[in-house]
């Protein structure tokens, strides 16, 4: 049975306060009962407006059948409406002081008509049974930072095309979700991270320039379709991250800019409110009201969708007010600084808010400068981020990958420059949709040479970002080398399956995830030099790399030998830190992966004898572009530092 919903006091007050954090559950359009009659309560805020109308299908699209009643303050707008059901289409008909007549889609609707149509659509977000009580149970007593986290980056609409012969041809939630998780268990990643979830007029946008926060969108079924996708990846022990736009919103008529006939969700001031190169508006950090709209928000996505993260979109431009804008285009901060102090405040209260209360949950930031403590505790002045994206690691990978292996050695030094500033933060190494698309081309199309040489460069760059410190992420498609840039409007190339380097390339990098998972000295500690030692950082005239990941219990920790040159190196000599025996558990030139083959025993016995000032050392020919990883014992065990 419905119950009454109401704005009250106390609703008003916290939320002009900025700290409602389940206004939601108020503002927007809810199943309700009144005077024992069913139909949905509607509230919306628009402190400017003269009036305000609820008009939809339920009556007739009537400009004055549904008159809303202000609030004791004034700046909210009330109704219950006897009758309606879900499903419905609706819209807030605003009347503005000048005497204009704005036609608005619900900005806490849970709902949305499928675009083209932009209406909000009633619905019902209570009903569906949850299962998955035992994914929550995994994490309890847990620390995030020592556990493996390996995210596959995913557009559902142009992962796989249904052959339903449609139009758009998408999958619904409920069909993506039996197929991906196939997927996902296949390759072994340990969270799916989705674009493009939240309302959205304009599929080219890929889901950043957003005009329904509150709403999955509707391309692919209803609300309780994607609590059928979340839920069946978490009782396959899948976690799921959205991404998340704080940063700026769609300026379209129907969305939430000049909402109520003045800007209340951006700032009036153009200099403040609008990004001149991304065509957008600019949410407004300073008024309470736009960062408990975010911060409930956030809030919403895990109590309503049971959701494990957020990574949030463009956080620079939101540090920074002069970002993306020229002279004139900015107004400096009252220190006359470039610095954002609202942005600031904002992710200092919204991080505290959201893992204060959910310790587990994932909040990461995609921040391309070097701004300090980005996953510093707010308490220590950090802006308190689980996570932040590796930028720089990502630039500098990309940028050497792509050279000659004649000049790589000009440049050894752009992949080793990473762990000097590792432990400054939690990272994250990203290799994203953003990597693959704007002619950038896709990751295998990046490497030099031959078609098989750039699927063995591929190979061991994968081996190289598996084995550096940090939680990985990777797009789809770049698991098995797709050659096509990313397009939203195609599926990926699946066909390449077909062929043996792109056969091989999977199945090598669902072999690294399995390593990457089996062996916890790969990500149990990531922040500092406790868990990582280079063997040789200096072989910059053979461009081989060599480093090994320390376990803190001493057992299984893993040495990498990267060989990023065509180059045979017959008798190949690499010091290692103890005695005993290394066991060879990953070859990038198998011919099952795709490889030319190579001669190196299962197991080699370290030898005494200085070599990379270490006290022992190993020797085989490695082979070109190899990868070969080993796993050995230690006699001692470290201990991690907490900071």
């Amino acid at each position: 049975m419905s119950e009454k919903v109401f704005i009250s006091e106390a609703d008003e007050y916290l939320f002009g306060q900025g700290t409602h954090y389940d206004i939601y559950d108020k503002l927007g359009a809810h199943p309700s009962e009144e005077k024992g009659k069913k139909g949905y309560f509607f509230a919306v805020w628009a402190p400017n407006a003269a009036d305000v109308h609820v008009v939809g299908s339920f009556n007739g699209w009537d400009e004055y059948a549904h008159q809303m009643k202000r609030t004791k303050t004034g700046n909210i707008w009330t109704i219950f409406i006897p009758g309606v059901g879900i499903g419905e289409l609706y819209k807030f008909l605003i009347t503005t002081q000048d005497g204009r007549k704005l036609y608005k889609a619900d900005p806490y609707a849970n709902f949305a008509e499928l675009r083209p149509g932009n209406a909000s659509r009633t619905t019902d977000l209570s009903g569906f049974k949850w299962s998955d009580s035992k994914w929550y149970e995994n994490f309890k007593g847990k620390d995030i930072n020592r556990m493996p986290i390996a995210i596959y980056e995913c557009h559902i609409g142009s992962w796989m095309k249904h052959p339903d012969g449609t139009e758009d041809g998408f999958y619904t939630y409920r069909q993506f979700a039996d197929r991906i998780v196939e997927y996902l268990k296949e390759m072994k990643y340990t969270h799916i991270e989705l674009i493009g979830i939240a309302e959205h007029p304009f599929d080219g946008s890929w889901g950043y320039q957003v005009t329904g926060y509150y709403a999955p969108t509707s391309r692919y079924g209803e609300p309780s379709d994607f609590m059928y996708l979340v839920n069946k990846l978490h009782r396959n022990n899948i976690g799921i991250i959205l991404d998340w736009v704080p940063a700026h919103f769609c300026p379209d008529e129907f969305g939430l800019a000049c909402f109520d006939g003045q800007c209340i969700y951006e700032d009036p001031d153009p200099r403040k409110g609008e990004h001149p190169d991304w065509g957008t508006k600019i949410f407004n950090l300073g008024k309470p009201e736009v960062k408990n709209f975010l911060i409930a928000n956030a809030l919403y996505w895990i109590r309503k969708f049971h959701i494990d993260g957020l990574r949030v979109d463009a956080v620079a431009s939101m540090l920074y007010l002069d970002y993306g804008k020229k002279d004139g285009q900015w107004v400096p901060n009252k220190y006359g600084g470039h610095e954002n102090l609202d942005a600031i405040e904002f992710f200092k209260h919204f991080n505290s808010v959201v893992r204060g209360t959910y310790p587990e949950f994932l909040t990461i930031a995609e921040e391309s400068t070097a701004w300090p403590k980005v996953t510093a505790r707010p308490e220590d002045d950090g802006l308190g981020f689980a996570f932040k994206w590796n930028m720089g690691w990502m630039h500098d990978f990309c940028e050497y990958m792509k050279l000659d292996p004649y000049f790589r050695q000009g440049a050894h030094y752009m992949m080793t420059f990473a762990m000097s500033y590792n432990s400054a933060e939690k990272y994250i190494l990203p290799l994203s949709h953003d990597e693959v698309v704007h002619l950038k081309c896709s990751m295998v199309e990046k490497m030099p040479g031959y078609q098989v040489d750039k699927y063995a460069n591929l190979r061991v760059g994968y081996t190289y970002m598996f084995g550096h410190s940090g939680k990985k992420l990777l797009f789809m498609g770049q698991d098995f080398g797709q050659e096509r840039e990313w397009s939203e409007k195609r599926e990926l190339d699946w066909f390449l399956l077909g062929n043996d380097l792109n056969r091989g390339m999977k199945d090598y990098v669902g072999k690294l995830l399995e390593i990457y998972r089996k062996y916890p000295a790969l990500y149990e500690v990531d922040d500092d030099w406790g868990g990582f030692e280079w063997i040789n950082p200096d072989d910059k005239d053979r461009s081989i790399y060599s480093f090994y990941r320390r376990a803190i219990n001493g057992k299984d920790n893993i040495l990498f030998v990267l060989n990023m040159t065509p180059m045979e190196r017959k008798g190949f000599m690499v010091g290692v830190p103890f005695a005993g025996t290394y066991t060879h558990i990953l070859d990038s030139q198998k011919e099952c992966y795709g490889g030319m083959g190579s001669n190196i025993p299962d197991k080699i016995k370290a030898v005494e004898g200085l070599c990379d000032y270490k006290d022992y050392s190993i020797t085989f020919d490695l082979p070109p572009y190899g990868a070969e990883v080993f796993v050995f014992q230690q006699d001692k065990k470290i201990t991690k530092k907490r900071t």
